[in-house]
């Protein structure tokens, strides 16, 4: 098979896994109905394949992996390789076996085990405090400061739907002119409470779910638009649809939502959206950079903590109420994550996916940028062939 049939084949098998992990009687899926591919585009290009066992699963898997071997050396095989040992580690979870956390995140994910650095972590803190004394606060000590900044800069419930909308606007017609023409897409707000996630792409309703329990700046509002909408998850979904149905692409790229390590660099396009859109306006937009920096990474460390090295959940919590500064509906969300058996390691999906796409979004060149448009929204990737832009890996 060459590479393109390798993708179809690839999406079949993805999407067959799918649809068995769904047929779950209750209470017995891992995943409660969102499936192992929450957002699927390609229905009308590419069935699922028909299971009855994970015995078959596996098997396909296996023999996807040996036709991938004769493919020349490059990130288009590093990423189809990466894409199969990630099923393998779905696929044993669905079948009830229980791989380790170190496993799902390196494999399942794609991201480094281990906490974060504490360099990351040291720097983001200084450069929260030297950006909070320039904007004036400058009383109490940091975790105070950034609760001031936060309540003095909070949108009223009333008004989150106002600021949503001038956001989207601005936020569309930035992604239209830069990115990709996203037509008549929009996205309404959908406000829900007591849930683990902040916000949630509802591609298919056209909502984007907000957990109004935690309160938004302006500056946070907007990065979540930019995450889950434009520049974010909506428009690589319309983005890989337009190249596949051009020919361009490989079927498999209508699997970047996949909770695989496609899902890691779509959190990392979504984290680096108001980069991409050039959307930083003011100093506010510069301090939740870095807070959502700290919290980020602090929020991988939290869940390497309770997960590996067995911390109380108490600790933990006290630790992303210190470290991070978190609010304590996220505080609690975080640690309803991290202790799922399959959604837990994919909170390092967020901070590995950032960094790996801002890692090549600052070397590449004026010159490349188009080209790099076309790999990161166009074709699946893991964040290792991603890395290594700019091969080409169709």
């Amino acid at each position: 098979m060459n590479s393109f049939e390798i993708g179809r084949e690839l999406t079949a098998v993805t999407m067959g896994i799918d649809a068995f992990e769904r047929g779950k009687a209750r209470g017995q899926s891992l995943l409660d109905g969102e499936g192992l591919v929450p957002i699927y585009m390609g229905s009308d290009i590419i069935g699922p394949r028909i299971y009855e066992d994970w015995e078959s699963c596996r098997a396909d898997l296996t023999a996807l992996d040996e036709a991938i071997e004769d493919l020349p050396e490059g990130a288009r095989k590093v990423f189809l390789k990466d894409m199969v040992m990630s099923l393998q580690v779905a696929t044993r979870l669905f079948s009830g076996l229980t791989p380790s956390f170190e496993e799902k995140v390196e494999v399942l994910v794609g991201a480094q085990k281990g906490r974060e650095p504490e360099s990351v972590i040291h720097a983001a803190t200084s450069n929260l405090d030297r950006l909070l004394a320039s904007s004036g606060f400058v009383t109490g000590t940091l975790k105070q400061r950034v609760h001031a900044w936060e309540e003095a800069r909070a949108i009223p419930v009333e008004k989150i739907e106002t600021v949503f909308r001038e956001l989207m606007t601005e936020a569309k017609a930035r992604t239209d002119r830069m990115i990709f023409d996203t037509g008549s897409y929009d996205m309404t707000l959908n406000p829900v409470r007591d849930t683990h996630y902040t916000a949630r792409c509802g591609f298919n309703a056209g909502k984007m779910d907000l957990n109004l329990d935690i309160r938004f700046t302006r500056a946070a509002l907007k990065h979540l638009v930019c995450h889950e909408v434009f520049p974010g998850h909506s428009t690589q979904l319309l983005y890989t649809r337009a190249e596949v149905d051009a020919g361009r692409a490989p079927a498999d790229a209508l699997l970047i939502t996949a909770n695989a390590v496609t899902g890691c660099v779509q959190e990392g396009i979504g984290d680096q959206g108001v980069h991409l859109i050039d959307f930083i306006e003011d100093a506010d937009d510069m301090i939740h950079m870095e807070l959502r920096r700290l919290r980020s990474a602090s929020q991988t460390s939290a869940a390497w903590m309770l997960m590996v090295e067995g911390l109380p959940a108490d600790q933990v919590a006290d630790f992303l109420r210190n470290v991070a500064i978190g609010q304590e509906a996220w505080i609690t969300g975080r640690l309803r994550m991290a202790a799922h058996p399959f959604r837990g390691p994919f909170i390092s999906s967020y901070f590995a996916g950032n960094e790996s796409v801002r890692r090549v979004r600052e070397r590449v060149t004026a010159e490349q940028w188009p080209e790099f448009l076309v790999q990161l929204y166009g074709r699946a990737n893991s964040p290792a062939s991603l890395e290594m832009f700019p091969q080409t890996a169709n």
